[in-house]
């Protein structure tokens, strides 16, 4: 998936999520955030300053046909 890491973001789903609604976590040095996907917003944060939250939900929007489509084919396997 093309938007899995971009710059010091890592994306991801876990197995653990799937009764939920879509949604993505990311990650960065020990920092966590979920955000939902339907519409995108911030859902919790551990530690992260506002302004990577904000960059982070813009990079979710610019991605977020592929992250559905990710969220999808998580969800079928």
């Amino acid at each position: 998936m093309k938007f899995r890491d971009i710059g010091p973001y890592r994306f991801f789903f876990t197995s653990n999520d799937r009764d939920e609604p879509p949604h993505i976590h990311i990650e960065r040095e020990g920092m966590v955030a979920k955000f939902w996907l339907k519409p995108v917003r911030l859902a919790k944060s551990s530690r992260f300053a506002a302004h990577e939250l904000r960059k982070m939900e813009r990079i979710i929007k610019e991605y977020h046909a592929d992250i559905m489509e990710a969220w999808n084919e998580f969800l079928r396997r």
